[in-house]
């Protein structure tokens, strides 16, 4: 069956209209928010009585009846919960400077469907692109439906969260500021709610993403091959064994960090970690970083 993400925020209805799935008993009928109207209603062309799968991000997954179409709107029957995580044991945040046009959304889908919880957009030295302050909206809207749509195709239940773009310099900043004090952690963890898309604005105050503002158990910075340099940092095979152990990753651009940027890095405890002896692009390491702590994990 199709699945499809269920938007308690959309942006053309109030979010009080659009109540969570799981405040709702089996047998309510519920009406789809515009976006799942259109692509299964429209595109995909769906009728009465066909059925298919919700998931708002708030835990499990609902399968549903299309009851009545129109010409707008669209409403459908909970039929059953599926009380299924498929979410991995470890929370990973990555730092990504950001990359022009497919090789963005490929590193986004991809990170999506190897369970990435967040990735916070990041601009640097020898970055590509700097979004203007008019473009952030739309950019932040673009790269969050691309993680929307892997998690439809892939299964994962928890889209990850795409934090508005921050200079590399801030983030390690703030980094260096997450250990300080209950009070610090509190005001991050507001700030990381309202930097995001508002497709995901309701769905990024929930408990499960909190964590995300919490000190990491581990810094990783994906670095290129040097000689004298460890492969691995020593913690990380302690760290995965932790019960849900919580990871950040640095990556950078194609032109590499600068070297204030990684004196930087090193400075707030980010560890290098060098995965083989080849240099990989900017999208396909966290596609590497993320298969590689699975493996490591199991």
């Amino acid at each position: 069956m199709r699945r499809f993400f269920y938007a308690v925020n959309n942006d053309n209805a109030d979010a009080s209209s659009l109540p969570k799935l799981n405040e709702l008993p089996l047998g309510s009928n519920v009406e789809l928010p515009d976006s799942v109207v259109h692509h299964w209603c429209r595109v995909l062309r769906a009728n009465i009585g066909d059925q298919g799968i919700l998931f708002d991000g708030f835990g499990g997954e609902y399968t549903v009846e299309l009851q009545a179409i129109s010409k707008k709107n669209a409403t459908a029957t909970l039929l059953t919960h599926i009380d299924d995580d498929r979410t991995p044991p470890t929370i990973t945040q990555i730092g990504l400077v950001m990359s022009r046009g497919e090789r963005m959304d490929y590193a986004i889908q991809k990170a999506t469907e190897l369970g990435v919880t967040a990735i916070q957009l990041l601009s640097s030295h020898h970055g590509e692109v700097t979004l203007k302050p008019a473009q952030v909206e739309k950019k932040l809207a673009h790269w969050q439906q691309v993680a929307i749509a892997a998690c439809e195709q892939c299964g994962l239940n928890r889209p990850p969260l795409i934090l508005a773009p921050q200079s590399i310099n801030e983030w390690l900043s703030n980094t260096n500021s997450d250990t300080k004090t209950n009070e610090a952690k509190t005001t991050d963890i507001t700030k990381a709610q309202m930097a995001v898309s508002s497709i995901v604005s309701v769905l990024s105050h929930d408990p499960y993403y909190q964590v995300l503002a919490n000190a990491a158990d581990l810094c990783v910075q994906m670095s290129v091959p040097a000689a004298g340099q460890p492969a691995m940092p020593n913690a990380l095979s302690d760290t995965l064994k932790q019960q849900t152990p919580y990871i950040k990753l640095l990556i950078g651009p194609e032109g590499g960090l600068s070297q204030d940027e990684c004196q930087q890095a090193e400075s707030v405890g980010f560890k290098p970690w060098q995965i083989g002896t080849r240099v990989l692009r900017t999208e396909t390491a966290p596609v590497v970083a993320l298969a590689t702590l699975h493996a490591l994990s199991t």
